[in-house]
């Protein structure tokens, strides 16, 4: 059966469009998989945004109170989570089925 060709979101960064390509090349996806696909891409573009900021600005702000810890820290890690939740939901770290079967697999918990 032939899949149809699914462009990756023009709002992501090239290098997550071109992995949410490789993801929707390797496998047959519902359209409520695209859209947890999408939306670990989105983590994972502010997950380097926010490492990017942090990186040129550094881990604190002055603050009227002292030293605190930049607002980005927390974007950074929400997304990593986020990043890392969305991707085991999804459960595509196994190689992909054959011909015959191109759904994402069971989760393991569920198998």
């Amino acid at each position: 059966m032939k899949v149809k060709s699914v462009d990756a979101p023009a709002h992501l960064q090239p290098a997550t469009r071109g992995w949410y390509q490789s993801v929707v090349e390797r496998w047959s996806l519902e359209p409520h998989h695209r859209m947890l696909l999408q939306a670990a891409g989105e983590a994972w573009d502010r997950l380097q945004q926010s490492r990017a900021l942090l990186d040129s600005q550094g881990l604190t702000l002055a603050g009227r109170e002292g030293v605190k810890v930049h607002p980005a820290v927390a974007i950074e890690r929400d997304s990593r989570l986020a990043f890392a939740r969305l991707i085991r939901e999804l459960d595509l770290d196994l190689d992909p089925p054959a011909a015959a079967d191109m759904r994402p697999p069971k989760l393991r918990s569920v198998r």
